[in-house]
């Protein structure tokens, strides 16, 4: 029996809030500036490959055990969701939209989180709830006068969510590898579908430009191994709206890097939107309050599978 999601910010959950927070906010950006010249699917498979494999080494160095056949399988079923579908349609997406939109559409993912939780049984509050609506009101203010994208690319925006929160909450009950290893592998496996997506669209690979390699090394050490390593943990020991709350900071982080070093605007009303979004952030992430004389750890019910990177 794993334990429930727990409902205290520990200093570990707090430091992968804001490492999530704040680096895969920037990537949207990097992504824009790496497919400038690179194939979109071709730098992600490069991107969670390389990432993949380097932990991977790591943690066999340091004595980890390999994941077993099932728990590969359990992998690359999260990989792909996850990678495939979540971060490789928001690639595809913005070669016709910014990095900016393509971030505050994805903030509806602690809403789809919240909804897919409640398909095994996790519990969301009514200030939980409260947040995500106060967070979403945010989006659509900010998206008013500001969206710029295809309708092909505002699809794939919002299918990219669906997978992404889907494979997030069904990781939890999946016997994937522990810790870390649970990491490497999903993005070697994932890795693996993107490439060979990529070999079916013909991708074709040029001469890339300083600024797009840059990019690429920086979306493998930082959002890869780094973020992505963070938000696993903090899929396994906390509150799906929590742990996708991400997706409300992320457009500020998207839309602060657009304007300063990709010469987008943001206007009066794009601004006031920053802070509902922010707000919404607020109440979905400040802490419960336990009942008299009740622990202070879990309070929704556990599952009976292994969570997602146990042990890390």
């Amino acid at each position: 029996m794993s334990p429930a999601p727990a409902r205290v910010l520990t200093p570990l959950v707090l430091l992968c809030l804001g490492t999530v927070y704040v680096v895969w906010g920037s990537t949207y950006f990097g992504i824009k500036v790496a497919i400038e010249t690179l194939p979109p699917l071709g730098m992600l498979a490069a991107r969670f490959g390389v990432a993949g494999a380097l932990l991977l080494l790591v943690l066999r160095l340091r004595g980890a055990a390999l994941p077993t056949a099932r728990q590969w399988a359990a992998s690359a079923a999260v990989g792909t969701l996850l990678l495939g579908g979540g971060t490789g349609l928001v690639t595809l997406a913005e070669r016709d939209a910014s990095s900016s939109v393509a971030a505050m559409i994805i903030a509806v993912s602690p809403l789809f989180a919240a909804l897919f939780g409640r398909l095994w049984g996790e519990r969301t509050g009514g200030r939980e709830w409260l947040g995500i609506a106060v967070g979403l009101v945010g989006i659509v203010l900010l998206n008013a006068g500001e969206l710029r994208a295809t309708p092909l690319a505002a699809a794939l925006l919002v299918l990219a969510p669906l997978c992404w929160t889907f494979g997030s909450q069904w990781s939890r009950h999946l016997p994937l590898p522990p810790g870390l290893m649970g990491s490497a592998a999903e993005m070697l496996t994932g890795g693996g579908v993107l490439l060979l997506l990529s070999l079916l669209m013909g991708e074709r690979w040029g001469a890339p430009s300083a600024a797009s390699l840059w990019a690429l090394a920086y979306l493998t050490v930082f959002g890869s191994l780094l973020a992505y390593s963070a938000y696993m943990y903090l899929v396994a020991h906390t509150r799906p709206a929590l742990a996708t709350s991400y997706a409300y900071v992320n457009p500020v982080v998207a839309v602060a890097l657009g304007v300063g070093l990709g010469g987008e605007r943001l206007g009066t009303l794009g601004w006031a939107a920053l802070g509902v979004i922010l707000t919404g952030v607020l109440l979905v992430v400040w802490p419960h309050r336990a009942p008299t004389g009740a622990a202070t750890e879990p309070t929704a019910e556990p599952t009976a599978e292994p969570t997602a990177g146990e042990g890390a």
